[in-house]
């Protein structure tokens, strides 16, 4: 046991030795030279003849407010929809105008998800400092 924990060890540590060889070692690898670098000619950005001044009146292209900027940014400007879209909306259907209102309503039938459910979605809201877990006993 002793002399194969002796071996190992060697080995290991030979291993790591051979791994800090020079750039000319046992693998033979050559590696650039990093003062060899030469300095590239900086990029130039070409002018753009396609810019024209804005008109005199004319509506500055950055108006509107910053949640109409953010939406155009985000979802681009309204799209047509595609057939697939437009038929799998067309199966949907519409809901009523008043749903949102009447879910809400106690007198509303839904199925019963248990007494965790319920609590869950009685508890108050809040950034859940004050929480603490209930165990059911």
């Amino acid at each position: 046991m002793r002399k194969s924990t002796t071996i190992i060890l060697l080995g290991a540590s030979s291993a790591m030795l051979a791994a800090c060889g020079s750039s000319g070692g046992i693998m033979g690898r050559e590696r650039p030279d990093e003062f060899a670098v030469q300095r590239q000619a900086p990029l130039v950005v070409p002018p753009d003849f396609s810019l024209v001044p804005p008109a005199p009146g004319a509506p500055r292209p950055a108006d509107g407010t910053a949640a109409e900027q953010a939406l155009e940014v985000l979802f681009g400007g309204p799209a047509p929809r595609s057939s697939v879209e437009t038929s799998a909306l067309d199966r949907a259907g519409t809901a009523a105008p008043g749903i949102r209102s009447s879910v809400g309503d106690p007198g509303t039938n839904t199925v019963a998800k248990g007494s965790v459910t319920r609590d869950i979605i009685a508890a108050p809201e809040g950034d859940g400092v004050n929480s603490q877990a209930v165990i059911p006993g």
